[in-house]
């Protein structure tokens, strides 16, 4: 073993350290050891195989488009060049720039924004280099070849780890492919960070224990007891856990903390420290070291300004296209709720939108006409979270309203409060006056966004999902709103239109 890690690992009396690890077991230095979990190594080399293909065919793809079998040159101050040489470099440093944005880290995979990312910013970065060089060297690049390959490649390289990432999350709800992981706090953080881990498998975080002080055994959250926290270490060893994840609460302090660092250096253990702020997302967190201590800037969500703007933006232009492209499926629907009873086509309802302003919101009528005034004789039989009715197998449903219940086409009409500005694409479930009524003052801050026709609520189980879970999904995209974001949640609803049965829709 390294002589210095195991001076270190001696050097934290604060941990409990088998003698035999340190003496006789060698850890894993290799580079890169930590980045990409040993499991995940045969997953992470498909996909890179994956992403050389790609590449590879939007790039040949590109020059058969622009010049078909031709064999063109590009005429450069050093004399000529040909393009099937300009294509193989194109590849190679396409891929190295995935490499330099760490796309194949395997701490990204399977959850959040992070690994897309890092896909376009390598994208972006290779193309940027290209257009500097010819400009710099005067190099004359066909501009279709180029424009064609650019888009073509960055879209087909987000296709595939798409799929890779279907597959994987796949594999972690299964309990397979994932962190084995660590926890150190007091009981309550601990609980926490159970949780949030359990509430999202995509993120692979496997709990095995936990040590927590004060609590020799038992269990948290489910999850056994394994010791106080100064026992950490060995049980991190004995486990053979991937990461120990230590809560802003735990009793090691800053100088155990380092020490604990020290430990796990060389090994293939990551420390992970979860700070006490839930619920922040990416973007808005900021780390700067100061003296050795990172400070954590958290900026204040903004709901107003040019994030407004885009978000005005892509809500009516997605709505548009969505009215032009689904105009038979809107005619279909209409036909059907006519040829039912004969009664009204559009139920509108008065809804709470953004800062309590209230707006008719349309719908297709999915229940018989007199529904509104049968409510109170039902009122018994809610099985709605908080207060919020809902009632799985309503006797009001028509035979047309079950079916467009189903799949989410009773919400069609809203495209058209999103067009009027007094609805998003995506937001916070539109709630009835009298919901609002019984809001307390933290839930009042989904009013600081205009509702959404989708939102995380949606895609996350919607009518299953109870009131505190729903209020605090909502309450986290009103504070960690991005395009990207809004992008992803409405590719989720296309599945769950697709499965409603996956989704809790009734």
């Amino acid at each position: 073993m390294d002589p210095g890690v195991a001076q270190a690992m001696r050097a934290a009396p604060l941990f409990v350290v088998p003698d035999t690890w340190v003496d006789d077991h060698a850890p894993d230095t290799r580079q890169g050891a930590t980045r990409a979990r040993r499991y995940l190594e045969g997953y992470l080399r498909t996909v890179l195989l994956v992403d050389l293909a790609v590449v590879s065919l939007a790039v040949l793809g590109a020059q058969l488009f622009r010049f078909g079998m031709d064999l063109r040159e590009l005429q450069t101050l050093y004399g000529t060049i040909n393009y099937t040489v300009v294509s193989l470099v194109l590849v190679l440093g396409w891929m190295t720039a995935l490499r330099l944005q760490n796309a194949y880290d395997g701490r990204l995979v399977g959850h959040g924004v992070q690994e897309y990312r890092q896909v376009f910013r390598a994208s972006t970065m290779l193309f940027a280099i290209l257009a500097i060089a010819s400009l710099a060297f005067k190099l004359d690049f066909a501009r279709g070849y180029v424009l064609l390959a650019f888009p073509l490649g960055t879209v087909m390289l987000l296709t595939g780890r798409w799929a890779a990432r279907r597959w994987l999350v796949t594999q972690r709800r299964s309990g397979r492919l994932s962190d084995r992981v660590l926890l150190v706090g007091d009981r309550e953080h601990v609980a926490s960070l159970v949780v949030a881990l359990r509430r999202t498998p995509d993120a692979g975080y496997n709990v095995l224990g936990a040590c927590v002080d004060h609590t020799r055994e038992g269990r948290v959250a489910g999850v056994p007891v394994l010791g106080p926290e100064s026992d950490v270490l060995v049980r991190a060893l004995e486990l053979d856990v991937d990461v120990v994840a230590v809560s802003s609460s735990a009793g090691l302090g800053q100088t155990g903390l380092r020490k604990l660092g020290w430990a796990l250096e060389g090994t293939h253990i990551d420390l992970v420290v979860a700070p006490g702020i839930m619920d922040v997302a990416g973007p808005r967190v900021l780390t700067r070291p100061v003296q050795g201590l990172p400070l954590i800037h958290v900026e204040a969500p903004t709901f107003a300004g040019p994030h407004l703007v885009v978000k005005g933006v892509m809500d009516r232009m997605g709505a548009l296209l969505a009215i032009l492209l689904l105009a038979p499926v809107l005619l279909a629907v209409v036909l059907a709720i006519r040829l039912e009873d004969r009664g009204p086509v559009i139920f509108r309802q008065e809804r709470v939108g953004r800062e309590g302003r209230t707006f008719s919101m349309l719908k297709f009528r999915s229940m018989v006409p007199d529904a509104e005034t049968r409510l109170p004789e039902l009122l018994d039989a809610n099985e709605g979270a908080g207060p919020l009715f809902k009632l799985q197998r309503d006797p009001r449903v028509t035979r047309t309203g079950e079916w467009i219940r189903r799949y989410s086409l009773d919400e069609l009409p809203q495209l058209f409060n999103v067009l009027h500005g007094d609805m998003s694409l995506v937001g916070p479930r539109p709630p009835l006056p009298r919901e609002v009524a019984e809001y307390e003052v933290d839930t009042r801050r989904r009013l600081l966004v205009n509702p959404g026709m989708t939102g995380l609520w949606q895609i996350s189980g919607r009518s299953d999902l109870s009131w505190d879970e729903a209020v605090r999904l909502d309450l986290y995209y009103v504070e960690n709103w991005t395009p990207v974001l809004d992008l992803m949640i409405l590719w989720r609803t296309l599945h769950v239109v697709l499965h409603p049965d996956d989704t809790g829709a009734y």
